[in-house]
């Protein structure tokens, strides 16, 4: 895995993205030849008549469209058939837009009549193609990392499954070594067997350490010095499960990782430079959406009885308690009967105007205040509610280090797991914002807010 945006994203997965780019340039580039040749220089027209800008405009789409599609999410194979009607889909968005801009008249972002019919069957011939080689032969052919376990734990077992069911990661494990076996999913080695030979003869690249008494005591000065000789990596556990899966776990978090880690978030400047980010972002969006905020305002004062607008209590950074603004997505006086409950699937009290305003988040757009006004920021952990924060801290340990940073408006949780229904969807949820607290960077904020795009447009991730 390649590290980027503080996030571990498979070298393959990078591979694939590249390759699709410079594929889908050489379609629309050679393209060119046969539709411009007998008019115009194809190379002149790219140098001098914005052919470059043209190509990378309709390339730019496709790609968005890729990746919208889900396309890069999951590197398992895929019948021809159905990469073929999803490609197919995006060139019919890849023309609608150059009709737009046709319509606009906009001569520099639109490639030539031929060049964009040729280039576009070049493409729905070559991507489904590449993809089908890419998946079936060529991932296979790049290098995996060998990974040996040392000990076994739930945090092992759990890595050991992803690695069984997601072979496009690159890393393979080897086995584990233990006294007695105890896991199926991957091969026991005895843990009195030579670590020479072992490294040798399984062809090791990594260990990986479970933070068990019985892994400490074999990891001896011969052994150390064994895993020297072989220039065999050793990683712990614990950051290795981060790098997995973008989430802490919570059966082997220490506080201390957080406040004082190598890569803590928790620096004064870096909260500062968030604080003026999420301020100038937050000031555009309110800016750029403003004409959908006021549609969305009458229509919900249109659709049911009540304010448009609603505030609740909310715990901020430090816990201390604010006030978040929402437009209204519930009936009034929802919890009147209830209390304070957490929001459920088809949640009955729901209006049908809110259920869609919860699908693309709509909902939260006057939360732009919020972080104008400092109580939030634009990337963070979600504000949760006071009642549910007492009862949370007391059943799940480190909950409240989710409060060391501001509540955002969208954050890592909210782009990586489902709407949380149970104690037990909280504690996943708190280890992909324990990740966020301990990770925070300028970069990975970025990051986020790319991904959350998407989650709106597709209705992802909301109740």
């Amino acid at each position: 895995m390649i590290r980027l945006f503080r996030v571990s994203i498979p070298a393959s997965l990078l591979v694939l993205i590249l390759s699709d780019t410079i594929i889908l340039s050489a379609c629309y580039i050679g393209a060119m030849y046969p539709a411009l040749n007998a008019l115009l220089d194809p190379v002149f027209y790219l140098r001098y008549e914005s052919g470059w800008l043209q190509v990378a405009f309709v390339v730019a789409i496709l790609q968005t469209g890729l990746y919208l599609s889900d396309i890069y999410d999951d590197l398992r194979l895929q019948t021809y058939f159905v990469l073929l009607q999803q490609v197919c889909m995006l060139l019919g968005v890849a023309f609608l837009s150059q009709a737009l801009v046709g319509y606009a008249e906009s001569s520099a972002l639109q490639l030539p009549q031929w060049t964009m019919l040729f280039g576009s069957g070049l493409v729905a011939l070559a991507i489904p193609a590449w993809h089908s080689i890419f998946l079936s032969l060529i991932r296979k052919a790049l290098p995996s990392t060998q990974v040996l376990f040392v000990g076994m734990s739930p945090c092992i077992e759990e890595v050991i499954r992803h690695f069984n069911e997601r072979t496009d990661i690159g890393y393979s494990p080897v086995g584990y070594l233990s006294a007695t076996p105890s896991f199926a999913g991957a091969q026991h080695i005895p843990i009195t067997e030579d670590l020479t030979k072992i490294l040798k003869s399984r062809r090791v690249d990594m260990l990986v350490v479970d933070q068990s008494q019985e892994s400490a005591e074999w990891l001896t000065g011969n052994a150390m010095l064994a895993l020297r000789a072989a220039n065999t990596k050793v990683e712990k556990i614990a950051p290795f499960y981060e790098m997995v899966f973008g989430r802490v776990s919570l059966q082997t978090l220490q506080r201390s990782e957080i406040l004082f880690g190598e890569e803590s978030g928790l620096r004064q400047l870096t909260l500062r430079v968030q604080t003026v980010c999420s301020f100038v972002l937050a000031s555009l969006g309110l800016l750029v959406c403003s004409p959908v905020m006021l549609l969305v305002f009458l229509a919900v004062k249109l659709t049911s009885p009540g304010p448009a607008l609603y505030k609740q209590r909310r715990s901020g950074k430090n816990g201390v308690p604010f006030f978040v603004y929402k437009f209204r997505s519930m009936y009034i006086d929802a919890e009147a009967r209830t209390g304070p409950v957490w929001a459920t699937k088809n949640d009955p009290r729901v209006t049908p105007l809110g259920r869609w305003l919860r699908k693309l988040r709509l909902d939260e757009l006057p939360q732009f205040f919020n972080v104008i006004r400092g109580d939030m920021a634009l990337v963070g952990p979600r504000p949760e509610r006071p009642e549910f924060c007492e009862i949370l801290e007391q059943k799940i340990p480190f909950y409240n280090q989710r409060l060391l940073v501001k509540p955002g408006v969208t954050g890592w949780a909210q782009i990586n797991h489902k709407y949380t229904e149970t104690v037990e969807d909280t504690a996943t949820k708190l280890e992909y914002d324990l990740y966020y607290v301990k990770h925070l960077a300028p970069a990975l904020d970025f990051y986020i807010i790319f991904h959350t795009i998407k989650v709106m447009l597709l209705s992802r991730g909301a109740q």
